[in-house]
């Protein structure tokens, strides 16, 4: 399940597979190095902001205006592959033209004060596993994350999307699709479970998930203008209707809401350098 707690993102830091970090000038006839570093060539790092509006934590029907930064680090003239805002972070260790596979991570924000609203403070943590990409098209890509809880939650996460993408303009593109995603027991007890003591705290009645499941379905979908060469803005929403356990938890009948729906902006600048 996408985490709303404030998730604080660095994206596509290490998108770029091992080998994009060969340069070609290397290598020689006979096996003779030219000279050059690996780092030698040319280079792009692209910055910038994402401000968007979304629920205080998700199942809350209250919502907050949160920022994140956006950064990104590579090589040019390395071909671009189609993104969305919902990828993590990823490292693709198998990169071929219609299939890539590897790893990815999300970093989590603690849950506590006015947050948890008398329920169990969630330490910062993190989630590490790995995601598998395919375009059975060149406009349309699926994609999965499996992903494991560290220090927030011990569970497992795991999110599927599939993304239809088409260019108005050279300039323009626009591209959405459906969102489903599951989670452990785990998980959903950490994030969704109301105790004996939580309830007293906090009105909620007890609440045990009790397994895992399906968590959320929904849809995104998303406009992207490069402005000039090297500005990039984006406008984009993201809705998901809380599914199973997770929506029969106490904290989202009885406080929250079902319904989630996150909209916003972005844009980035991009910076061109050459390494020798």
């Amino acid at each position: 399940m996408r985490n709303m707690f404030n998730r604080f993102r660095i994206a596509g830091l290490a998108v770029l597979s091992a080998a994009s970090f060969i340069h070609p000038a290397l290598a020689e006839e006979g096996g003779q190095s030219s000279g050059k570093h690996f780092w030698s060539g040319d280079w792009s790092l692209t910055v910038g902001g994402d401000f968007y509006r979304q629920p205080r934590f998700t199942g809350s029907s209250k919502y907050i205006m949160s920022a994140q930064p956006l950064i990104s680090f590579g090589r040019t003239g390395v071909a671009e592959r189609f993104s969305s805002r919902n990828d993590n972070i990823s490292f693709a260790l198998m990169d071929m033209e219609d299939f890539r596979v590897g790893l990815t991570g999300e970093f989590l924000m603690a849950r506590g004060g006015s947050q948890a609203d008398g329920l169990k403070d969630v330490p910062w943590g993190g989630e590490v596993g790995g995601f598998m990409e395919f375009y059975p098209t060149d406009w349309f890509r699926l994609r999965s994350e499996l992903r494991h809880g560290v220090r927030a939650h011990n569970g497992i996460v795991g999110e599927l999307a599939g993304d239809a993408f088409y260019d108005v303009t050279p300039a323009i593109r626009v591209s959405g699709g459906p969102r489903m995603s599951f989670a452990s027991e785990k998980y959903l007890d950490t994030y969704y479970g109301i105790n004996a003591e939580e309830s007293v705290a906090s009105g909620l009645s007890v609440y045990d998930p009790d397994g895992g499941g399906i968590t959320s379905a929904g849809l995104g979908g998303a406009v992207t203008w490069m402005t000039t060469d090297k500005i990039t803005t984006s406008l984009y929403a993201e809705y998901t209707k809380l599914q199973g356990k997770a929506a029969r938890s106490s904290l989202v009948s009885e406080r929250g809401s079902r319904h989630q729906l996150t909209v916003g902006v972005s844009a980035t600048y991009r910076f061109d350098f050459t390494l020798d």
